[in-house]
């Protein structure tokens, strides 16, 4: 793998050959992040904390963009070491507040104008979330946030960020799907039943009329779960947007009842966001999933990737 580290005007600087890497990605939050070691020669008149951006290729291909938080030089035994570390594109949108403001009708195009593009960030094809009456956003909110709330509760989509380090605004690609079977490298894999965090009931309350809707998720509630949220509308609301706003947090809750873990021996052979068929014989819970977060990495090991699977329609 090729990495290349960019300078605030815009110099770009190929590391040697590395030592160990590990990316992670996720479809959406937390951050996609990065950390890799090489050999760093003594004579090197490079100064790695003038760094700011980040790129990496494998077989020819983009498979992360990003920004770099932290560089670290050591020297011992073995001899000088350069460490890198940072996260994928949306860093810049979380680490950045908002300035708050009141849109009467908010459209995608507002919102990337005012949010997205004054960080450098180009959003990829396929985008075309609908217009928001009576849009907000709240002194104090992260420009990603402002992203999330207008594309997830209002648009449907969770927003994410590509390899390219493009803002993705669009549904999942459906036509990548890959299959685990007994031919698949697998080095592990694990079931995790976690009934910690899912919701039993939401209770969603209008402050102007009153009216208070209750959606449950029946059947956690038969198999014992109790847990209940009680949320507050903010403003003026119609009955379907309080029965998305209740009905959103109970599935976003449940996408995290049932993972399936597996760690397989190849570098990026699946994306956050894949469809995922596992066909292991011997194995209890084979079905088709979606990848949630994905590891890729290289050490003394060889080359591995590590998968999170959910249910195929897991939400954000």
């Amino acid at each position: 793998m090729n990495a290349y580290m960019t300078d605030a005007s815009g110099k770009e600087y190929l590391l040697p050959g590395l030592l160990a890497w590990r990316m992670e990605y996720t479809a959406g939050a937390p951050c996609d992040s990065f950390w890799l070691r090489c050999g760093w020669d003594a004579d090197n008149k490079v100064k790695p904390g003038e760094w700011v951006g980040f790129r990496a290729e494998y077989q020819g291909e983009r498979v992360f963009t990003g920004v770099v938080d932290e560089c670290e030089v050591s020297v011992d035994s073995s001899g000088r070491l350069l460490e890198a570390f940072g996260r994928g594109m949306a860093a810049l949108l979380l680490d950045n507040e908002a300035l708050g403001e009141d849109y009467q009708s908010a459209t995608q195009a507002d919102i990337l104008r005012d949010h997205v593009t004054p960080y450098g960030i180009t959003t990829a094809p396929g985008a075309g979330l609908p217009p928001v009456s009576r849009f907000s956003v709240s002194s104090g909110s992260s420009e990603w946030s402002v992203v999330y709330d207008f594309a997830r509760y209002y648009g449907g989509v969770s927003p994410r960020f590509d390899r390219q380090g493009r803002l993705v605004l669009s549904g999942w690609d459906d036509s990548r799907e890959r299959v685990v079977d007994d031919t698949t490298p697998v080095i592990s894999m694990a079931r995790r039943d976690k009934r910690y965090g899912v919701l039993s009931q939401v209770l969603v309350r209008d402050r102007w009329s009153g009216r208070t809707e209750r959606v449950e998720n029946t059947a956690f509630r038969s198999a014992g779960g109790r847990a209940r949220r009680v949320i507050t509308m903010p403003s003026r609301s119609s009955y379907k947007a309080m029965r998305y706003s209740g009905q959103f947090q109970l599935d976003r809750s449940a996408c995290d009842l049932e993972r399936l873990e597996i760690t397989v021996g190849e570098a990026f052979c699946v994306w956050p966001g894949d469809l995922v068929t596992v066909q292991r014989k011997g194995w209890d819970w084979n079905g088709r999933y979606r990848a949630v977060q994905v590891a890729v990495g290289m050490d003394k090991s060889g080359y591995w990737s590590h998968m999170e699977l959910a249910g195929p329609d897991f939400v954000v």
